[in-house]
């Protein structure tokens, strides 16, 4: 670990070049978006009709759930009859509904707006709470223009994605849980929403002993699980799980939505050509090394920090279900990482490697190959290489204290 008299004279430049990175890199996202716009890439195409992307799917099942009818948000043919209806225009693909019936809630508030306003809403609602959650982590407000500077943020935009909102409840998941379970519980249901990031929590949630925050996530799944049925009867719950091999088939099997594009260790076999057998045992062989990693790190003497940013990058690593619009999440590790260099000292080509991180999400439209996938193997060696700092400390040198508030 570098001493705090070299880290406080390298602090100013080191946070001062952040800044400048920083500001450079937002700038240039907002004059992509605004070029995009202009050039009719982006929301509206050359004949001024609105585009088809990734949001067409909640519009349309937000609208199906207006009109009374939630279980057809996830029949194929319906639900596209649907998204046509959205945009007016007919596209090519189709965007399905995959996610649980609790999520219909937010669908349906989209969709009582018009189409391309519903759509800006929920990007600009979404962005400062991913923002407010790097910046909470970082702890000073550097956090936010980093935030904004991180590459996923502009792949989750032009997608109109829900990866911001994803990235702010892991961030604040983990920003609570030491200080405020019940409150920790909570984001983590309403995570749920997001069935695959939740395949890890649990297990190091239980091994660690934090009965009171799976209480509060549990009653929280619960009572979101209820309102649901309530709301839209479970008529959606049964269309919801009749759907999930469907959709399963498409994405793991048929490949339909690229399997290039599925930044997991699963969509790295299959796009190799592997068959789903080996692609399940290597995705399964890499759930249990992260598991088994995160767990024994979890009870070692190693700070927060370095806990939390291990459990969410083990949970990007688990799931075979991620692409390149859920990468905000990919901030929240880096954000602890940086929290620990700012105050006690980068290591040695930390900053690069964060450097060739971004580089590596930033460049994937353009690629078309699992570099998602290898930025977070190289956070995942980032945040080994700091625990393997701080556990081999000589026993007369104590931890900084980083606890966070």
């Amino acid at each position: 670990m570098p001493s705090n008299n070299s880290s406080a004279l390298s602090q100013d430049p080191t946070r001062h070049a952040l800044e400048l990175t920083g500001f450079a890199l937002t700038l240039a996202y907002v004059l992509f978006l605004a070029g995009s716009a202009v050039q009719r890439y982006w929301l509206i195409d050359s004949a001024g009709l609105p585009i088809a992307n990734d949001f067409v799917n909640v519009w349309a099942a937000g609208k199906l759930a207006l009109e009374g009818q939630p279980a057809a948000a996830y029949d194929w043919t319906i639900h596209r009859e649907a998204e046509v209806a959205a945009l007016g225009h007919d596209f090519e693909g189709y965007y399905g509904w995959p996610y649980p019936p609790t999520h219909l809630f937010v669908a349906a508030a989209l969709a009582t707006l018009p189409y391309l306003t519903s759509l800006l809403l929920w990007s600009a609602a979404t962005l400062p709470l991913y923002a407010a959650a790097v910046r909470a982590i970082i702890g000073e407000r550097l956090g936010l223009l980093l935030a904004c500077a991180f590459p996923g943020v502009i792949w989750n935009i032009t997608a109109n994605q829900n990866g911001f909102f994803t990235a702010a409840l892991i961030g604040a998941f983990l920003l609570q849980m030491e200080r405020r379970p019940i409150l920790a519980g909570i984001f983590l249901g309403l995570l749920t929403y997001k069935p695959q990031f939740g395949i890890l929590f649990p297990v190091v949630l239980a091994i660690d002993g934090r009965w009171r925050v799976i209480a509060s996530a549990a009653a929280t799944a619960a009572v979101l699980a209820a309102a649901s049925l309530l709301a839209f009867g479970w008529e959606s719950w049964h269309a919801f799980f009749a759907w999930m091999p469907v959709t399963s088939a498409a994405v793991f099997t048929d490949g339909r939505a690229g399997l290039n594009k599925l930044q997991s260790l699963f969509g790295l076999m299959r796009w190799l050509g592997v068959g789903m057998t080996g692609a399940w045992i290597a995705q399964g062989t890499l759930f249990a090394c992260a598991a088994v990693a995160v767990l024994a790190l979890w009870r070692r003497r190693v700070s927060y920090e370095i806990k939390a940013a291990a459990l969410a990058v083990a949970v990007m690593m688990a799931t075979p279900y991620i692409y390149i619009y859920d990468f905000p999440m990919l901030a929240i590790p880096l954000a602890f990482l940086l929290r620990l260099g700012l105050r006690h000292g980068f290591l040695p080509y930390e900053l690069f490697a964060m450097a060739v991180v971004c580089g590596l999400v930033l460049v994937f439209p353009f690629v078309a190959v699992q570099t998602g996938l290898a930025a977070t193997i190289i956070v995942a060696a980032m945040i080994a290489r700091r625990a393997a700092g701080e556990l081999y400390l000589p026993s007369n040198v104590t931890m900084p204290e980083t606890a966070l508030a």
